[in-house]
Order: structure tokens, then sequence, then C-alpha cells
């Protein structure tokens, strides 16, 4: 329960403070409009950030990375492996044709490679103070 809680608020806090600026300042969204959608994007986190953390978990015990370059690799690849099919399901479920799909996914693609290594070394970092640890699947 408490890697459950230390995974969710972790990527709570770090992805509405990361999206919530980058939605006032470089979109140019209202503050109003980032509170409602970092609100609607809380359920998502809440549902996917556990999951996530053990994938990152599974995904760094297969590849055992020791140099920091594989680190910054097997984070791009467990982030982009985890969180473009999360992100695909939730554009269609919104109701966006494929075209807009491929065009948001293309451009978060950017942004999620940008943020997967500062995420990963944040989510150690807190797991670290909790004293919680990474979850070891098969």
């Amino acid at each position: 329960m408490k890697a459950y809680l230390v995974d969710t608020l972790g990527t709570v806090v770090f992805f509405t403070i990361v999206a919530g600026l980058s939605e006032l300042l470089i979109a140019g969204l209202a503050p109003q409009q980032v509170l409602i959608a970092r609100a609607i994007t809380i359920p998502v986190m809440v549902l996917t950030a556990r999951p996530y953390g053990m994938w990152r978990d599974w995904v760094f015990g297969r590849f055992v990375p020791v140099r920091p370059v594989a680190r910054i690799v097997i984070d791009i690849l467990a982030f982009l492996t985890f969180q473009v099919p999360v992100y695909v399901a939730t554009l269609i479920v919104s109701g966006a044709t494929l075209a807009e799909v491929f065009a948001a996914v293309s451009a978060a693609i950017v942004f999620m490679v940008l943020l997967s290594r500062p995420f990963g070394l944040y989510l150690e970092w807190l797991r670290r103070v909790a004293g919680t640890t990474a979850c070891r699947l098969s």
C-alpha cells in the first residue's frame, strides 16, 4: 500500500506541475482551463501510476543498465512503452479521430522522451525518502 501511495502521489504531483506549467506557459490556456484539465487527468494518473512504477521496475530489472546513458535509454523505453498506449486509449475514449490521435501522440512523444528520465529520478528519490523499494517482477 505504501508503494502505491508513493508512486501515485509522486506521479500526480510531478505531472500536475509539469503539465500545468506547459498548458499555462506554452499552450496559453487560462488558469481555469489548466485547473480543469489537470482535474480531469488525475483519475487517469491514479489508475496508472503504480502500474507504471511496477512496469518501470520490471524493465530496469530485465535490462539492468549500469552506465548512466543506458539508464536514460531504459527510462525512455519504459516510459514510452507504457504511456503511449495509455495516451492513445485516452484519446480514443475522448473521441479523437485516428489522424488526431497520431498528431497528438507524435507531439507527446517529444515531451515523454524529455520527461522520462527526470520523472524516473524523481520517483527513485521519493521511494528512497519514503523507504519503499522497486517492485521485483519475474
